[in-house]
């Protein structure tokens, strides 16, 4: 990448300028102009490092609820002939919208994916769906009990920024935020536009013919995350990560978090600039883990490292690393589509 197009992707990333003429706000914030900065954004969106520039919205604000899901798919690596029930799962999951992310890990749960709905029972249905089409079986669905950090921002320079004071304040109760029944047809319409990518051109959201001062309404309601660029991350240089899910036990024996401590683990793990995600889920049969950080790095090396050190910053408690195997699934959700 060039120094102009790190310098944007560390600022678009959280704040793509809801303006109308948003490459020259860029530009006057970084000495260039409008049209250089317009070209390295395209061209950071033509080499697949950018995957999508709009709105990231809170599902539970809408009135939806997001679930991870995580199961078992035979596979050549599990006794399988071959990956054909795998690659058959992937072409389901694949035409269900309401699943946005689907990973293979290195784990016997070797599937792992979300679902977005607007129940518990029409996720249980979109999950029963799946396992009478696939050979998925023995899937758990489990909620977030606690949230410590939430969205994927990637500094430039090899880590993913540190917002924990912003994602710690995304996970707290939101009074200023306006019930999903509050929405009116505008917003629905709005908001349903601002999940897609902006158009190509100087002037997006006059060509998308959104109001700017709308969608930053939707920001200081907490409707919405934040508005900006989401990457790719290998094609962006992490092309290294996996999910590690630490157990309350040390050595086997019981090991207690505080929950009225200043830092406890979560949040220990949440300050930490290399894990994107961290959150709190209810432990299953057979995966006695409940602490959950996705962890990302430019090298095996560097991760193993991350990995060591965020484990000890807690204690040493048991846990299992889930590499990202194959992504088999990222989008979007597509609010009120």
């Amino acid at each position: 990448m060039t120094e102009l197009e790190q310098h944007l992707l560390a600022i678009i990333q959280d704040a793509f300028p809801l303006e109308e003429r948003p490459y020259l706000v860029l530009a006057e914030q970084l000495g260039s102009d409008e049209q250089s900065v317009f070209a390295a954004v395209e061209n950071l969106r033509r080499s697949g490092i950018i995957r999508r520039i709009g709105g990231v919205y809170d599902s539970k604000a809408l009135g939806f609820i997001s679930r991870l899901c995580a199961g078992k798919v035979p596979t050549a690596t599990t006794g399988a002939a071959d990956d054909s029930a795998l690659e058959a799962f992937a072409e389901v999951i694949n035409q269900i919208p309401a699943i946005t992310h689907n990973y293979l890990r290195s784990h016997e749960y070797n599937v792992w994916f979300t679902v977005i709905a607007q129940s518990e029972a029409e996720i249980q249905k979109i999950v029963d769906e799946v396992c009478v089409n696939t050979e998925l079986h023995d899937v758990h669905i489990l909620s977030a009990t606690e949230k410590f950090k939430i969205n994927t921002v990637m500094k430039g320079a090899g880590a993913p920024a540190n917002r924990i004071a912003d994602e710690k304040r995304h996970c707290e109760p939101k009074a200023k935020q306006s019930p999903a029944h509050f929405l009116s047809a505008n917003d629905r319409v709005r908001i349903r536009i601002a999940c897609n990518d902006i158009p190509h051109t100087l002037t997006p959201f006059k060509d998308w013919n959104v109001s700017c001062d709308e969608l930053r309404e939707d920001l200081a309601l907490r409707r919405m995350r934040r508005f900006g660029a989401i990457l790719r991350h290998q094609e962006a240089g992490f092309a290294f990560n996996a999910m590690v899910c630490f157990a309350e036990t040390v050595d086997g024996r019981q090991w207690s978090v505080d929950r009225n401590s200043v830092n406890p683990a979560g949040a220990i793990l949440a300050s930490k600039p290399y894990i994107s995600h961290c959150y709190n889920r209810p432990a299953f049969e057979g995966f006695p883990y409940t602490l959950y950080a996705m962890i990302h790095a430019q090298s095996a090396e560097e991760l193993e490292s991350y990995i060591k050190e965020a484990a000890e910053s807690i204690g040493n408690p048991d846990f299992a690393v889930l590499n990202s195997l194959r992504e088999l699934k990222k989008t979007s959700f597509n609010f009120f589509a």
